[in-house]
């Protein structure tokens, strides 16, 4: 049912889902979802999933899960995330700590996360999907939303390196010319944009040559 109501609402939006390359998306995995611009993301994306079959969850704070908007949200794939301390006296965790926690205590569980965190444009992402994969020890595959070309699906897996900047810029390259529906608020994170970092060099070069 979930894979024929996916089908059915990308072919009403005229989008195509998309799964380029050969690779298979592991049982435990986090998934970005990239660009979100829009409020029309969540739908889209959750549709994409729903097509292949992939049982894609998202991770929110528990308090929005209880009743009404729990009724909304779990069906989805929404879990809620508990970070009150076990103990008294313990430290509150971070979300990307119980989001690890929680990733270990599961034997399946696909994990989609958007780096941008929030709709307006952001010009350096949250490395919080990173550090997670990183600390749950897992991969992570590309999921993307192409506006342009109303194409949505997976672009691959990337098993992390021990260089967090190298594997930041291949992830950058990836999304490098996928177009939100509202381009002006998607950037790729400056700090890893190779382009953007060559584009800065040559401009304090031409400064540093016109002052000499």
């Amino acid at each position: 049912m979930g894979k024929l109501l996916g089908t059915t609402f990308l072919k009403l939006l005229g989008w195509k889902p998309q799964h380029i390359g050969e690779f298979e998306i592991p049982k435990k995995c986090v998934v970005i979802a990239a660009p979100h611009t829009t409020y029309w993301d969540a739908l889209i994306m959750v549709a994409t999933f729903n097509h292949f079959k992939i049982p894609v969850k998202w991770a929110m704070k528990d308090e929005f899960m209880k009743f009404p908007l729990g009724m909304i949200f779990r069906p989805m794939g929404a879990i809620g995330i508990n970070r009150r301390p076990k103990k008294e006296g313990e430290e509150r965790q971070s979300m990307t700590e119980a989001i690890i926690e929680l990733l270990n205590k599961e034997d399946e569980l696909k994990l989609a996360i958007s780096p941008e965190g929030t709709r307006a444009l952001r010009k350096q992402w949250k490395t919080g999907f990173y550090y997670i994969a990183k600390g749950a020890n897992l991969p992570i595959a590309f999921g993307f939303l192409d506006y342009a070309k109303k194409q949505s699906g997976l672009g691959g897996v990337m098993h992390l390196s021990d260089d967090m900047e190298a594997d930041m810029v291949k992830i950058m390259d990836f999304y490098r010319n996928i177009s939100g529906k509202r381009p002006e608020l998607f950037s790729l994170d400056e700090r890893y944009d190779k382009n953007k970092k060559q584009e800065i060099s040559n401009t304090d070069s031409k400064i540093s040559n016109e002052e000499g």
